[in-house]
């Protein structure tokens, strides 16, 4: 196994059976990914460091404008994808092997939980995982401590309530909130 192959394995959503050759790949890059965090996390690092932390995280060149505020965690890095201009704030976690797609200008809040993978529902099959993507489309704002789970697609525009799980796709352009979150209204553009 190696990191191409990888990613081939999760961009195609097939079920990762536990204790698989895939499988453990993907621990072994939870370690690489723990290490770089480690970094970033436990020191002071110039924007500059930040970003070159996030190269290496990343495996690939992450513009130069995307920020991100310490402390960060993510268990993989090498299925994150941001684009230019992306904030993200403290207390972040992701979960990027099923692949997470973060489109230009997104601002994404304190203690938000982004998670590409789900388990088999199976009971013998519960540490089989199920890698789906997350795509957040551009300009979008996710409220502090909202939740994302695999498979969402969120609309360029769209915000995301504070607290909110989202579990379905959101419209571009629409305000959604609670627990499931639900559409409230559409982003005033006055």
């Amino acid at each position: 196994m190696n990191l191409e192959l990888f990613l081939e394995e999760m961009d195609s959503g097939r079920t990762v059976t536990a204790r698989s050759d895939v499988h453990n790949f993907m621990h072994q890059l939870s370690q690489d990914a723990f290490k770089v965090t480690s970094k970033l996390n436990h020191s002071y690092n110039s924007p500059e460091e930040i970003h070159q932390l996030l190269c290496e995280l990343t495996g690939r060149e992450v513009d130069s404008s995307v920020t991100i505020f310490p402390p960060f965690t993510t268990d993989c890095g090498k299925n994150l994808h941001f684009d230019k201009n992306v904030f993200v704030n403290s207390g972040c976690r992701f979960q990027d092997q099923g692949g997470i797609y973060i489109g230009e200008g997104t601002l994404i809040g304190h203690n938000v939980v982004l998670a590409s993978l789900n388990h088999s529902e199976h009971p013998e099959r519960r540490g089989d995982l199920v890698p789906k993507p997350i795509h957040i489309g551009k300009n979008v704002w996710i409220g502090a401590n909202a939740t994302v789970v695999a498979g969402v697609k969120i609309g360029d525009g769209s915000i995301i309530a504070a607290g909110a799980v989202v579990t379905k796709d959101v419209k571009e352009n629409t305000i959604v909130g609670g627990v499931p979150a639900k559409y409230i209204r559409d982003v005033k553009k006055d």
